[in-house]
């Protein structure tokens, strides 16, 4: 299964590394990342493939959501069901 990361806010430095390291953490494999700088904003779109992860799902969302109000970013992580099921016509 696979799980898609958002991220927006304000440019820093190191919003990557902090998201790849949770990542990293919880034995998740990042598929793909696209990310642009927008004037001062920062987006990345991620996708991971979650099949290996340690711990639950839910944990890796509340870790994420951390991540976003510790360095006043929205941090967003979807599971690819919901992601479908969102975009089906």
């Amino acid at each position: 299964m696979k799980a898609v990361i958002t991220v927006v806010g304000k440019d820093t430095v190191g919003i990557l590394a902090k998201v790849s390291n949770l990542c990293a953490e919880k034995n998740i494999n990042i598929i793909d990342v696209t990310q642009t700088v927008m004037q001062d904003l920062f987006c990345m779109i991620m996708l991971c493939n979650i099949d290996t992860m340690t711990g639950s799902f839910s944990d890796f969302v509340d870790s994420a959501g951390s991540i976003g109000k510790e360095n006043n970013l929205s941090v967003h992580v979807m599971h690819e069901e919901i992601f479908n099921s969102m975009h089906r016509i």
